[in-house]
């Protein structure tokens, strides 16, 4: 194994202090590390586990959790700049998951579809990342969908729907092209 160098040991210490300083309303995990400075509201729970790494180095990352919801990130999970995920009820990010850059997760639509009722909040509906799961660039997860393990969604994609287990989904709304 090559050794590392004296910046990289500096760099991941400086991430996990980072991440204890701006995440310190969340439940963290040891050795969580964060790059740059993210956008968190976090009015309910919001658990970080061991080792998943957060950037938030060229556009900020936001993490929003509303009062009572929950937003879980598991174990080695990584998640891109540019991303918002916002909790109203649960989301859920298993373990070694990727987000890429400028994914949103909402379990909310914030609003109706009806004209007379769009200052309305709708219900909220879950949204779980199965473990191992990889968000390309600018995908789009919206509430009540579960993305089973192992599975990819590609790049520019809208999840509107659930996505079994080991699948590569794709388009908008995403379908399932083929099994992985």
């Amino acid at each position: 194994m090559p050794s590392r160098r004296p910046t990289d040991i500096a760099s991941d210490i400086l991430a996990v202090l980072r991440a204890r300083w701006y995440l310190r309303s969340a439940t963290l995990g040891p050795r969580v590390r964060l790059w740059g400075r993210p956008a968190i509201s976090n009015h309910g729970q919001l658990i970080i586990g061991e080792r998943a790494r957060l950037v938030s180095t060229i556009v900020p990352l936001e993490l929003a959790v509303a009062h009572g919801a929950r937003l879980e990130i598991g174990q080695g999970a990584f998640i891109n700049y540019g991303c918002s995920i916002a909790a109203t009820e649960l989301v859920r990010i298993g373990p070694r998951c990727n987000i890429g850059t400028y994914a949103m997760i909402m379990d909310n639509d914030f609003h109706r579809l009806e004209p007379e009722r769009r200052q309305e909040r709708p219900p909220s509906a879950p949204i779980i990342l199965e473990e191992n799961v990889w968000l390309g660039g600018r995908v789009t997860v919206l509430s009540g969908v579960t993305i089973g393990t192992g599975s990819v969604v590609g790049a520019g994609s809208v999840v509107t729907k659930s996505i079994p287990p080991r699948s590569l989904a794709a388009g908008v709304p995403a379908r399932v092209i083929r099994q992985l």
